[in-house]
């Protein structure tokens, strides 16, 4: 499949570029925050019917989580993917239009700002852990559509027959790597989300949809990363197989083991 003729660049006013990949942050914590609202009126979801956030505290939330989600995401990708580079050039690091973004920065930093944001409001950090995993998915599935049009991060190279020729890839189609996040970690983990939290009121136990969404998460990603080309820079780090995405994704799946065992243990 040629592919689709789409301009990274949606608008330009004048010598200002807008991407599709900040329109995917900025209309995914819209969306997010939006969904996050109709989960936080509907009380009888949660433990003793209380909500983490009322409605005005959770979008002040939002604010803090759009700085943790930048701050984290950079602070990430310059730690984990390019260290020696941008400590020699320290400059370089505010340079985010440049590109440069890590997921697991993110949620190390939006993680952070909501524990410091609870902590003040005296309320169980793991239920606002529970909220963030309920409306990270949409995000999630923006974000791997825009790399999708970028035409970054896309997989080895394929015969089957939905297999993509990138513009930077190559002659020979390849893994839409990005897609396959999308609907993995984007639309399928939405929907198990969506029923644990509205068919066995996975709320009611703090922790537990957070712990689920870090397995999901986890597992979807290191599934998609034997598809999906390594970092130039990183290479494979044993064999043909095992990625750098492998091992910081690995320790997410762990985490939420831990999560879940403890949610159950908590409330029985």
């Amino acid at each position: 499949m040629p592919f689709p003729d789409i301009d990274p660049i949606a608008i330009s006013l004048g010598p200002i570029d807008i991407r599709w990949y900040a329109l995917a942050y900025l209309f995914g914590i819209f969306l997010a925050g939006l969904y996050g609202i109709t989960l936080l009126n509907k009380k009888s979801l949660w433990v003793k019917s209380t909500p983490p956030f009322d409605k005005d505290s959770w979008w002040d939330f939002i604010f803090w989580a759009v700085i943790g989600i930048i701050v984290g995401g950079r602070l990430g990708y310059v730690i984990f993917y390019n260290p020696a580079y941008y400590f020699s050039n320290p400059m370089e690091i505010l340079k985010t239009w440049d590109g440069g973004m890590s997921f697991h920065g993110g949620l190390i930093g939006i993680s952070i700002a909501l524990i410091l944001f609870l902590k003040k409001k005296k309320v169980n950090p793991l239920s606002g852990l529970d909220l963030l995993a309920c409306v990270a998915p949409i995000g999630i599935f923006l974000g791997r559509m825009s790399n999708f049009i970028n035409g970054e991060l896309f997989g080895r190279e394929t015969s089957l027959p939905w297999g993509v020729i990138f513009p930077h890839g190559g002659d020979m189609p390849r893994h839409p790597s990005q897609l396959y996040e999308a609907a993995l970690e984007g639309i399928v983990l939405f929907l198990v989300i969506r029923y644990v939290t509205h068919i066995i009121y996975g709320l009611r136990k703090p922790g537990l949809v957070a712990g689920i969404f870090a397995i999901g998460y986890g597992v979807s990603r290191i599934l998609v990363e034997t598809v999906r080309l390594p970092d130039a820079d990183k290479g494979y780090l044993y064999g043909d197989w095992l990625t750098y995405g492998m091992v910081l994704t690995l320790p997410m799946v762990f985490i939420g083991i831990a999560l879940i065992i403890y949610a159950n243990r908590k409330t029985n």
